[in-house]
């Protein structure tokens, strides 16, 4: 599969809302606070494939991520695979298509955060190349609630 970008008045962005909303829904109960999935409603997503990039994989949608730009670093958010498909290869297909894309945007690096309970997510990110670089806590929390990841482009 070829990634694809989604643009803001892409149909498909109603699909990758829905895609990341299932991804994410194992989360719930399992990591505190709540995942900011919760939050995320179709004209944010718009905003963010104006403020970023949307990229997905499949017809009909099976993979997504949002990229955005942090300084040297491209940041990747929300990746979602459907979960038929976990295992086979989309979610590093999507990584490495944002590696593509770090370099043509000048960036040196990837980076994303992980929830410190999902040590799963943690592993799987750590086979495609990224390392812990940090922990940070979400405001009202004095322990660490998240791992950022970086992988050198």
């Amino acid at each position: 599969m070829t990634p694809y970008r989604l643009l803001a008045t892409s149909p498909q962005l109603t699909a990758a809302l829905t895609l990341m909303r299932e991804s994410f829904a194992f989360m719930d109960g399992r990591i505190d606070p709540p995942s900011s999935i919760h939050h995320l409603t179709l004209h944010k997503l718009q905003q963010q494939a104006l403020e970023g990039e949307i990229w997905a994989l499949g017809t009909p949608l099976s993979a997504c991520l949002v990229l955005t730009p942090r300084g040297e670093s491209l940041y990747l958010g929300k990746l979602a695979v459907d979960q038929r498909l976990r295992g086979t290869g989309c979610a590093r297909q999507l990584v490495d298509h944002a590696a593509t894309r770090a370099a043509a945007l000048q960036c040196s690096c990837l980076e994303l955060e992980v929830r410190v309970e999902l040590v799963e997510n943690q592993a799987a990110f750590a086979r495609m190349g990224f390392v812990e670089i940090t922990r940070t806590s979400h405001p009202g929390f004095t322990d660490p609630t998240s791992v950022t990841m970086r992988r050198p482009v």
